[in-house]
């Protein structure tokens, strides 16, 4: 299948090329080459087909998309240590830049798109995470994390777009034991971790299943989890083995 990856330079990005190799055409999409600086200590050089831009610009989404039969969005900005109300980044990447990638995938008629959403693990107030039950997050890139999943919602409802949202809640390498900021990985009870690579065989998984219209389902290699939320549902409805241990 050609593929269109978005944040393909990113944390999970490097693990879903890796995935790919062998099985999927591949365009990586990202802000600028300097993207792929951060990680090639630790997963290499990548030498496929690269695009960059701005997830703000339709024309550089839509170009990136072209001929492609499943997109992989990945691109998300986290903005963490900003100041909310001077911060537009998590709109224009998260929410605008979804926009682009879902009606440029309508209007090309993509067969599917996976999205990488986010989610807590355990909710506060215990109720069972499903995919009606939305994540009660108030930061600024929470909030964005939840518009995105409407959208996707949207698309479905009103184009019968084919989209499948992981929720993952904190992604480690398992196989390193680190953090995307290269810090140990946490504490091996917790329940909210998923790996990288799990996570990228999923996206693999999602690209291929033809029975599927539209799922939103939680991502956490803890089996514990299941207690918390609708993991089951990615290992039943994808086949997806969580073969990542802490």
């Amino acid at each position: 299948m050609n593929v269109a990856v978005f944040g393909a330079a990113g944390w999970v990005g490097r693990a879903v090329l890796a995935n790919f190799a062998g099985r999927h055409t591949v365009r990586a999409f990202d802000r600028s080459p300097q993207a792929w600086d951060k990680y090639d200590e630790l997963d290499g050089a990548w030498d496929g087909e690269k695009r960059y831009g701005d997830m703000a610009d339709f024309d550089a989404v839509d170009a990136a998309i072209e001929g492609c039969d499943g997109v992989v969005h990945l691109a998300a900005y986290f903005g963490y240590e900003n100041t909310p109300e001077y911060d537009t980044q998590p709109f224009l990447v998260n929410v605008k830049g979804l926009w682009n990638v879902l009606e440029s995938a309508r209007r090309r008629g993509v067969t599917r798109v996976v999205h990488m959403g986010s989610c807590m693990v355990e909710h506060p107030a215990g109720l069972f995470f499903n995919a009606e039950v939305r994540s009660p997050e108030g930061t600024l890139y929470g909030i964005s994390k939840r518009l995105q999943e409407e959208m996707c919602r949207q698309f479905h409802d009103a184009f019968q777009s084919r989209i499948i949202v992981f929720r993952p809640c904190s992604i480690v390498d398992s196989r390193l034991k680190v953090n995307r900021d290269f810090s140990p990985a946490g504490d091996p009870a917790g329940t909210g971790w998923v790996c990288r690579h799990d996570l990228a065989e999923g996206c693999h998984l999602a690209l291929e299943n033809e029975s599927v219209d539209f799922a939103v389902l939680h991502t956490a290699g803890n089996p514990a989890a299941e207690a918390h939320c609708n993991v089951r549902l990615s290992k039943e409805l994808l086949g997806l083995e969580y073969r990542g241990q802490l």
